[in-house]
């Protein structure tokens, strides 16, 4: 397991695109914290060619500061919920590269939400179901939000997708 990989092995990660997804996951639920991942090595290498490279396989980590963490709100900057390696975006070419994971977001529907609602204990929520339930509303409201944040994440002067036309 890896917490860094040099830019020649992030070439080498076999779900680079669900950095992606995972960016649209983060600016839906506001996560207020850099996008943070780990590397596992993808599979035993068993059967791998001498020479060929070493694969990894991405997994996302630390979710705390959804929703501003213990705000719960949506204080939403362009920067916000992106990984530091700008390179795992390489792919990105536009807004269609996102559209997989956009529409997912779109299609939750009120019903999964208030399902959800339901199983949350309510210590997680200091027992205030009335803030929860905003919460859930804002979060709700926030499904057609998500391309205009990526796209202000694309305008910013970090330029975290280089190749976007």
């Amino acid at each position: 397991m890896y917490d860094f990989l040099p830019d020649e092995q992030l070439r080498e990660v076999t779900n680079i695109s669900e950095f992606c997804g995972m960016l649209v996951f983060d600016k839906w639920t506001c996560n207020t914290n850099g996008r943070q991942a780990i590397f596992f090595r993808d599979g035993d290498g068993a059967g791998r060619a001498a020479g060929a490279a070493t694969r990894y396989c991405a997994r996302m980590i630390d979710n705390g500061f959804c929703f501003n963490a213990a705000e719960w709100n949506f204080p939403d900057a362009p920067l916000r919920g992106l990984y530091a390696r700008h390179r795992v975006y390489q792919g990105v070419r536009g807004l269609d590269s996102f559209e997989a994971w956009i529409a997912r977001v779109e299609r939750i529907e009120e019903t999964a939400i208030e399902e959800i609602y339901g199983q949350i204990p309510p210590e997680w929520y200091d027992c205030d179901a009335d803030a929860l339930e905003r919460m859930l509303e804002q979060l709700l409201r926030r499904r057609k939000l998500v391309p205009e944040l990526i796209v202000s994440a694309w305008k910013s002067s970090a330029q975290p997708f280089p190749n976007w036309k």
